[in-house]
């Protein structure tokens, strides 16, 4: 069982103001948190060596590039042996479309996110490459009709 960091108010800060904007400079951060430069850069290098920061990323507007399309698809797999899972979540890995997966409680095995340009892109994906998975026994899928709240800030 790992162990989980402390975090005090300047580290909550840093993370805070690194979820808004990681190009942020450390003598940027520095003055919005209240410590000094050298101060923030060997709390960011813990925060990594924690494994509680992660790679610094860009995020793309999945609309402006053709991928409009927002589907979440439930997913019923035929078995629960270790193969099978593990066959399932590879296939899941080696697919750019699907850019979320989780294992789920309740009547569905997997909760899909998967960007498609338009709804025969997705009927296309589903039925040639999703339900044809050995793995698969069945899907539902439901189509957001707008993004009412989108965000990857973790609430600190």
């Amino acid at each position: 069982m790992s162990v989980m960091r402390q975090l005090d108010a300047i580290d909550r800060k840093l993370l805070h103001e690194l979820q808004r904007d990681a190009s942020l400079s450390h003598a940027d951060l520095a003055e919005r948190v209240g410590a000094s430069t050298a101060s923030c850069w060997r709390r960011i290098r813990a925060l990594e060596a924690d494994g509680i920061l992660g790679p610094q990323v860009r995020l793309v507007d999945a609309a402006r590039i053709g991928r409009g399309v927002n589907v979440l698809c439930h997913i019923k797999i035929k078995n629960h042996s270790a193969e099978t899972t593990e066959a399932f979540e590879n296939f899941i890995a080696s697919r750019d479309e699907i850019i979320e997966c989780y294992s789920m409680s309740g009547d569905w095995d997997y909760l899909l996110r998967i960007l498609v340009a338009d709804v025969e892109d997705y009927n296309r994906f589903l039925m040639r490459t999703v339900l044809r998975h050995p793995s698969v026994a069945t899907g539902s899928s439901h189509f957001a009709l707008a993004q009412v709240k989108y965000t990857t800030a973790v609430p600190l």
